[in-house]
């Protein structure tokens, strides 16, 4: 399975110049504590990605160091050393990615390196889940057929 198959579609994104007063309520107004840095593009949905924003990167970088965040911005705070998945990759491959580089989150890119989805360990989780189950199933239902033509 490749995870273009698994990744979430539904992107929140902002640009480097966002002031990150507003990237932390987007983070609160969206439940999420990751968003994905985008240089826009005009051909593409959300851009190219240029980095990521997590809520850890503003507690460490600004919080912890009693720095303004009025005065800083999603660029200043971002991680730009930017580790993605292809959208065709296999979900192994991703995920020997996540652990290699200790990350719960990829983007993930197709055609021209455009930001196509984010792919998180949740989402491999459910697909996991859901195979476990039919596994599960598959289990129990041939116990029970076998139990039928048994009596």
């Amino acid at each position: 399975m490749n995870v273009g198959r698994i990744c979430k579609r539904q992107i929140i994104t902002l640009t480097a110049r966002t002031d990150l007063l507003a990237a932390a309520e987007l983070m609160r107004e969206k439940h999420v504590g990751f968003l994905i840095v985008v240089e826009p593009e005009a051909q593409a949905q959300y851009g190219r990605p240029v980095g990521v924003l997590t809520d850890r990167d503003i507690v460490i970088s600004v919080v912890a160091r009693g720095a303004d965040p009025t005065l800083l911005t999603a660029g200043d705070v971002m991680n730009r050393e930017l580790v993605m998945v292809d959208e065709s990759d296999s979900v192994e491959q991703a995920l020997r990615t996540m652990r290699r580089m200790g990350v719960r989150r990829l983007p993930v890119i197709g055609a021209r390196g455009m930001l196509t989805g984010v792919l998180s360990l949740d989402d491999i989780l459910d697909v996991l889940a859901a195979e476990i189950g039919e596994i599960s199933g598959t289990v129990r239902n041939e116990q029970r057929i076998e139990g039928v033509l048994r009596t």
